[in-house]
């Protein structure tokens, strides 16, 4: 019989291939086990029309500091996101536009959404982001849903409104599944409410030329990776972990699982994976998200003083960006169903007319012709069950949170769901992959 791999990584995203890169280059016999045709796990680039387009995570902030490193060494430019302009924001059916970074509510209702922010905040600079279910007032929060939270907090409709949209956008779900506690977190893993929220010196800064998954794609031509094979069962004994998969069972002395805990609750895991873990898999579901491009002969949302970005809780668009190519070679805006109502539409055909209607009653008629549309829902995606990321709902943080990163016999965990710092986003993923693979070389 073979000798095993001294490692087998699990999920050929960005965290797993950071994870076996690293492996790799202290020596280690690595080999990368990937279920879909494609790596990149929750980035997906693909070209429509004149430019190459992200139908999945595109973003890189100012502080994301692992995914510039990344980006520079493997010779991956960047370029900022456009957002000159006046924003849209529409509550109820009522249209407005601003400019900055705060929306344009009445007078008391700004002055109460500021503060909200500034208190939440607040209260998330008191989490441990390595160690949330300790913060002071964990289990109180972990009781509370944002949504309730929010409820209990804030009197006025509009900033209320306002922040429930904050919510959706950064977590992809919707307030009422929220656990507070994982949400204060998120925010303190992120740098604060508006730095998740915002394009100027926030999470939205800068993109990449040429998409998001060329990163993968070109740590894969580093590592060994062996696409088309689905995991179906961990089977763990005190000498190796065998990996069985479609593809065949490779074994291993170490495995690193580089793919959401939901999408392992569907493995067949033996010996059963302890309680707290266990119930961890089966408590933490993915956030919800279709991203929809579409592609139009100029940006004339520009030529009326726009920059492409709005806010809505009309319609099933909650968000909107500015697309366009880095050389201005193509314009397109970037429109996302969030939540409940990325839920709602799974027709493609009735999605595509309900978001172009959406758009023109963001942006106006002349967004009604598109060039161009392509849309890609994330619920349906099988091998990552929903997108942005793994959340938390009320009473899990607590109860199961402290098994996120804890290593399962010579099981180790990756993906964004278990960074600290940055959770959610490609420098999480970076970050985790990078811890994961120190597990496994600090325990040879």
């Amino acid at each position: 019989m073979s000798e095993p791999f001294d490692a087998v990584v699990v999920g050929a995203g960005l965290s797993g291939l950071c994870a076996a890169r690293r492996l790799r280059e202290a020596g280690l016999r690595v080999s990368v086990v990937e279920a879909r045709d494609r790596v990149g796990g929750r980035t997906l680039s693909r070209r429509l029309g004149d430019d190459v387009i992200d139908l999945g995570g595109q973003w890189i902030g100012p502080t994301q500091r692992r995914i510039r490193r990344l980006a520079d060494e493997l010779g991956v430019e960047t370029f900022a996101q456009h957002h000159g302009g006046d924003k849209v924001l529409v509550i109820d059916g009522e249209r407005s536009t601003y400019r900055g970074d705060i929306p344009s509510v009445g007078v008391l209702s700004l002055v109460e959404l500021q503060a909200t922010v500034w208190r939440l905040d607040r209260l998330a600079n008191r989490v441990d982001p390595a160690r949330p279910w300790a913060a002071p007032d964990a289990a109180a929060q972990d009781a509370l849903s944002v949504g309730a939270w929010l409820a209990r907090h804030v009197r006025s409709r509009d900033a209320r409104a306002v922040l429930e949209i904050g919510v959706r956008a950064i977590c992809a779900c919707e307030p009422a599944e929220l656990s507070l506690l994982h949400f204060l977190f998120y925010l303190r893993s992120g740098g604060g409410f508006m730095r998740l929220a915002s394009v100027a010196d926030g999470a939205q800064e800068r993109r990449f030329v040429g998409g998001a998954q060329q990163l993968s794609e070109r740590l894969a031509e580093m590592v060994d990776v062996t696409m088309g094979a689905p995991v179906r069962a961990l089977e763990q004994d005190e000498h190796e972990v065998r990996v069985v998969s479609e593809r065949g069972t490779l074994r291993a002395r170490r495995v690193v699982m580089a793919v959401p805990p939901a999408l392992v609750d569907r493995m067949d895991l033996s010996p059963m994976p302890p309680p707290m873990r266990d119930q961890l898999l089966q408590r933490m579901p993915m956030g919800s998200v279709v991203k929809c491009i579409a592609v139009y002969p100029t940006a004339f949302w520009r030529e009326a003083g726009l920059s492409g970005e709005a806010m809505s809780t009309r319609g099933p668009v909650r968000l909107a960006f500015d697309d366009s190519a880095h050389d201005e070679a193509q314009h397109a805006l970037v429109a996302f169903l969030l939540g409940e109502t990325a839920t709602a539409l799974d027709d493609p055909d009735r999605r595509r007319a309900a978001v172009i209607d959406s758009l023109c009653d963001l942006f106006g008629p002349e967004a009604r012709d598109p060039i161009h549309y392509i849309d890609q829902d994330w619920t349906r995606e099988r091998y990552s069950g929903g997108c942005y990321v793994g959340y938390m709902p009320p009473g899990v943080m607590t109860t199961c949170g402290r098994a996120l990163r804890e290593p399962w016999g010579r099981v180790h965990w990756a993906g964004t769901e278990t960074a600290v710092e940055h959770c959610g986003y490609l420098d999480g993923a970076i970050e985790a992959g990078e811890r994961a693979a120190g597990e496994v070389l600090e325990a040879r």
